[in-house]
């Protein structure tokens, strides 16, 4: 019974992105209107696609000073804060922000004992922490923001000096990438960036380009994932983790 809940909890999500992101409202409202109906079985079926996120994570914990302040942008359900492990009580204050309700209703069902995670709706390109902070990220998040430069610009004003900013995302490399990067194929190139479009999923080599010239003290991975119910197909997704000057 269990296996056939799952299943239709994933043809679920699956019609939900056949129908696409609404692109009628404001930002907030097409985000609740395209994740409302999926909030329940969002983490499930995306425990399979959005690879990476522990190998973050893990650069983040070893990074972190102690009694940390982490901000974690666009952190929807609060699946991820789940990868810091027991780790999560050495932070002072997490701060988990995002747009959507319907994800942020399972953060906060998730985290109501814990003290120190803040759950917060709010826009990424403008929430500011009182202080700086030690430690901001996205998951998977830095494609489904419009502005994209406005959010990384905020998260960067907001780390300390010598801060950690963290992305893992899916992307595609240019078609001359520099040296020592990975080149993807231009069948690569033009087919995940359309995919991704139809759901609000802005691929853009950009991004990473961004990343690299902001913070050239970092770390960089390149990889591929699997696609639930694409077999044979594998997406481009990378993991870096810069230091703030």
């Amino acid at each position: 019974m269990r296996g056939l809940d799952s299943l239709r909890g994933d043809f679920g999500v699956l019609r939900a992105m056949l129908r696409g992101i609404p692109k009628h409202g404001s930002h907030a409202q097409n985000l609740q209107g395209f994740y409302g109906t999926q909030a329940g079985d969002y983490d499930r079926f995306r425990e399979r696609l959005l690879q990476g996120r522990a190998e973050l994570i893990d650069r983040l914990r070893l990074a972190l000073p102690r009694a940390a302040h982490v901000v974690e942008l666009g952190g929807g359900t609060g699946r991820n804060l789940e990868f810091f492990g027991t780790a999560l009580d050495d932070v002072a204050a997490f701060d988990l922000v995002d747009l959507c309700p319907a994800l942020l209703a399972r953060a906060r069902a998730r985290f109501a004992r814990h003290a120190r995670v803040r759950v917060i709706e709010a826009d990424a390109t403008i929430f500011r922490p009182a202080q700086a902070v030690d430690c901001v990220y996205f998951s998977y998040a830095l494609t489904m923001i419009p502005d994209w430069r406005a959010a990384l610009d905020n998260a960067c004003a907001m780390l300390k000096p010598g801060g950690v900013l963290g992305v893992v995302d899916f992307y595609h490399s240019t078609a001359r990438p520099d040296p020592g990067l990975v080149r993807h194929g231009a069948f690569t190139r033009k087919f995940w960036r359309r995919w991704f479009a139809h759901d609000g999923v802005r691929l853009d080599p950009e991004h990473l380009a961004a990343l690299r010239a902001r913070f050239p003290r970092h770390e960089l991975i390149e990889s591929h994932a699997a696609v639930p119910y694409l077999p044979g197909l594998r997406v481009p997704y990378y993991v870096f983790v810069g230091r703030k000057a």
